[in-house]
């Protein structure tokens, strides 16, 4: 392990300053293995802490309010093993360091997640040039200065509940707007993990906020992760090109590798590169136009997607109010950086399913691109942002 020490990041990001690391007195680890005295710190001038939700089921969630991150995420197997199924870091020097471990684990995305072509935006009449962070494009809100590396307020806590809160300045990273923003996080007795996005602006911009949390049910990471098995609640899909951007098509899953109607595992198709969009992305890496967004709304009841492993019978079922789902397989992992634990994660370790307004909406409905109405990033003064991703985890027998 690298010596702890003062690190000066780029753009404009402050230094981070480890505290309280030499404290005689004794931690107790959570479920997960996790040091809540390995989060306590500052960063950016604020200070940073491990939060553990927990219910009387067996699930623990551990958070921290750098980026608003899930850190780890602990259900019990079928045999009833606690067993963490979320990637990450267990410090949060790591966390900071986005020099030399850049991640965007677990995080809370905004101001826009995904993609927006070109880094520019046009926003009531008037063209703003975003951040690229990403060949040439932005990603996530803009990368290493964006959200996801935001030391995000504590506004609320209780034992299964945590409230982050931002505060997004006008022109932050090219953004038009001061936007304040909320995170809650909710551990529930049916061990949901439910997600309430919320903002409003007081000039119009755009807003699309996500979880971004890496999920691999095996209960074992240093190993890949294709034998999980997944389902998607869409008949179409956003086609993209080499750099992920959509290229505005709508189309349908029927008789390609995007069709995960019947739920199936992920070898099936993920290295079938014979396929375009499997071998642009070498992997999924792409936008689901979900069903159970229909009239203007999503119903948040119906399952969206889920994500078994045949290894600990632990499900994963997704619900969103949102009409999209970026669903990604973890096809950059594999750099050789030890994780949480040590680990370090091979290529297609892990499934992330982000709910969302499509990659690139206000490009495509700028342009009036058919069918991408569905998808509105916009948000006024006066208006309410309101998104729901709820992550419900069971125990089921394989068929």
């Amino acid at each position: 392990m690298r010596t702890l020490k003062t690190k000066l990041f780029v753009a404009g990001m402050a230094a981070l300053t480890l505290a309280g690391c030499g404290a005689s007195t004794t931690t107790q680890t959570t479920v997960s293995g996790l040091n809540p005295k390995d989060f306590d710190s500052t960063v950016q001038g604020k200070k940073t802490e491990l939060i553990t939700l927990k219910n009387n089921n067996g699930m623990e969630v551990c958070l921290t309010n750098y980026g608003g991150r899930v850190v780890s995420i602990c259900v019990p197997d079928k045999n009833g093993k606690p067993t963490d199924v979320v990637l990450g870091y267990d410090n949060i020097r790591q966390y900071a360091d986005t020099l030399n471990s850049p991640s965007d684990y677990g995080s809370s995305v905004g101001r826009y997640a995904n993609r927006i072509k070109n880094a520019r935006l046009t926003v009531a009449g008037k063209t703003y040039q975003l951040r690229p962070n990403d060949n040439g494009n932005c990603l996530h809100g803009g990368g290493n200065t964006g959200w996801p590396n935001k030391v995000y307020d504590i506004k609320a806590k209780t034992d299964s509940s945590v409230t982050f809160a931002i505060t997004s300045p006008d022109g932050d990273n090219g953004f038009p707007g001061t936007v304040k923003a909320t995170a809650t996080y909710t551990v529930k007795s049916d061990n949901t993990l439910d997600i309430v996005f919320q903002a409003t602006t007081d000039k119009e911009t755009v807003v699309n906020m996500t979880n971004h949390s890496y999920f691999n049910l095996n209960g074992e990471p240093s190993k890949k992760g294709e034998n999980q098995i997944v389902y998607i609640n869409a008949d179409k899909f956003t086609p993209a090109d080499s750099l992920y951007i959509p290229t505005g098509e709508i189309r349908s899953v029927e008789g390609t590798p995007m069709d995960f109607r019947k739920a199936h595992a992920l070898s099936e198709h993920i290295n079938d590169f014979s396929y375009d969009q499997i071998k642009n992305a070498t992997g999924y890496d792409h936008n689901w136009v979900l069903n159970t967004y229909k009239n203007g709304k999503g119903d948040d009841k119906i399952v969206a997607a889920s994500l078994y492993s045949p290894v600990t019978g632990i499900l994963l079922e997704v619900y969103t109010n949102e009409p999209g789902l970026q669903v990604y397989t973890g096809n950059f992992q594999g750099t050789g950086i030890a994780c949480k634990h040590g680990i370090k994660y091979p290529k297609h370790v892990s499934v992330c399913f982000e709910s969302q307004k499509f990659p690139d909406s206000p490009t495509k409905i700028a342009s009036k691109t058919k069918g991408w109405e569905i998808s509105d990033p916009y948000l006024k003064p006066g208006q309410k942002y309101y998104s729901h991703l709820a992550y419900k985890f069971s125990v089921k027998t394989q068929k």
